[in-house]
């Protein structure tokens, strides 16, 4: 094995202020799916690839993929990558820093001179951030699997009200080409995919380990657009038994299922429940008792009977709130995905590697949804690395020490050694 590789998290650093220079919006950090943004930065990488002599292509819906040509062009390639969009006033991280990853091992195996046995591919991915964006999961990475469904193609991206297709036309992309099914990766060319993305959440903070390897990612139960109705009516002049208030009804349901996931949590069942909007409507007024409150509710588990557990609870929780208090609920269209497990052959080629360099490492389920969900579930041996991260994500405060980056860019780089040779 060469003893000589590291990747090069100088270019990454570089790139780094980069976008954060060309997407700062006064607040954040914004790279709109299908969008100037995440246009800027596809630019970016492309010509930092072509500064590297990698091969570039773009497939029809949008991805970028730069390549570092192996020995063997016929066998699967290697994949490396993530998302360059964001959400509105959001992190320079989330999704950036995968494909900074991946740029920076491939950029030191090059510099060293060392030529894979197969192609190592950095895949510059479009939308993942498509709930921020459009309704739908991973337009990009599915529409390059050939998974992507025609109606998820006529959804509307929230600030412009037009469809994904149209955004993916006025970028100079072929949404028919996602829409008959077709694909340009799979298990057919695709021997691995790995995603390093930082990590959402505290638990890598808290227990003071700089780097993560993912078992799975959560399956989940939505229900965008629920509301419960009651009726309006005066609030000074309408007795408690006479009310039908939708506001503690709503209150109620929040509490009481809030209560049951504390059970399902003390049961070893890990799993989240998220009421992630709850607001009366423009009909509400100070002087009025709530008629009518709209909520959304995320339910989340890499356990699918977790969330089917909750989902129970819900309609049993809401046929007796409804005959006590007066009420109807309207749970609305439900959505959600299922679970996504995590290749145990490249998990455990990356705890070796972290082993080797003396790098501490936690295995540990994803709260949220990534694209190498969609590779999984395409057939294609994926995996993620989480790096910690300080104050959340999907904010402009969002942070990662960038010496806990170039560790996990060291775990790669002596992956793909050891996977490659």
């Amino acid at each position: 094995m060469s003893t000589n590789l590291a990747p090069d998290t100088d270019l990454a650093a570089r790139l780094f202020d980069t976008l954060r220079e060309r997407s700062f919006d006064g607040v954040g950090i914004t790279r709109t799916a299908y969008g100037p943004g995440e246009a800027m930065a596809h630019a970016l990488m492309a010509e930092e690839g072509e500064r590297l002599g990698l091969e570039r292509r773009v497939d029809p819906v949008g991805n970028q993929y730069l390549t570092l040509p192996g020995a063997d062009r016929s066998r699967p390639a290697i994949l490396l990558g993530s998302h360059l969009d964001s959400v509105a006033q959001g992190g320079n991280y989330d999704g950036a820093a995968g494909v900074l990853a991946g740029l920076a091992a491939v950029a030191g195996l090059a510099q060293a001179g060392y030529t894979p046995a197969q192609d190592v591919t950095v895949m510059c991915i479009r939308a993942e951030e498509a709930g921020a964006w459009f309704p739908t999961s991973y337009p990009g990475s599915r529409g390059a699997l050939g998974m992507l469904k025609p109606a998820d193609l006529l959804v509307k991206r929230s600030d412009s009200g037009r469809t994904l297709a149209e955004h993916m036309r006025e970028e100079g992309f072929d949404p028919a080409f996602a829409e008959a099914g077709r694909k340009v990766i799979g298990p057919h060319n695709v021997a691995g995919f790995l995603e390093l993305h930082i990590e959402q959440g505290p638990t890598l903070e808290g227990e003071g380990v700089p780097m993560g390897i993912v078992t799975g990612i959560p399956g989940s139960r939505r229900f965008r657009a629920a509301k419960v109705v009651g009726e309006y009516n005066h609030s000074g002049a309408t007795a408690r038994k006479y009310r039908h208030d939708a506001v503690i009804a709503a209150a109620e349901l929040a509490h009481r299922l809030d209560e049951y996931w504390c059970e399902l949590d003390t049961q070893g069942r890990p799993m989240v429940v998220t009421f992630c909007e709850m607001a009366t409507n423009a009909d509400a007024g100070f002087t009025k008792i709530a008629g009518e409150v709209r909520f959304s509710l995320d339910i989340r588990s890499v356990n699918m009977e977790n969330c089917d557990l909750v989902v129970a609870r819900l309609h049993q929780l809401i046929a007796e709130i409804e005959a006590r208090r007066g009420v109807r609920f309207e749970l609305g269209p439900e959505s959600g995905s299922v679970p996504s497990i995590m290749d145990a052959g490249i998990r455990a080629g990356l705890a070796r590697a972290a082993d080797d360099l003396g790098i501490a490492h936690l295995s540990m389920a994803s709260g949220a949804g990534h694209d190498a969900a969609a590779f999984a579930q395409a057939g294609v041996p994926a995996a993620m690395l989480f790096v910690r991260n300080q104050n959340g994500s999907h904010n402009p405060h969002e942070a990662m020490r960038f010496e806990d980056f170039a560790l996990a860019c060291q775990v790669i780089t002596r992956w793909l050694q050891d996977v490659t040779q």
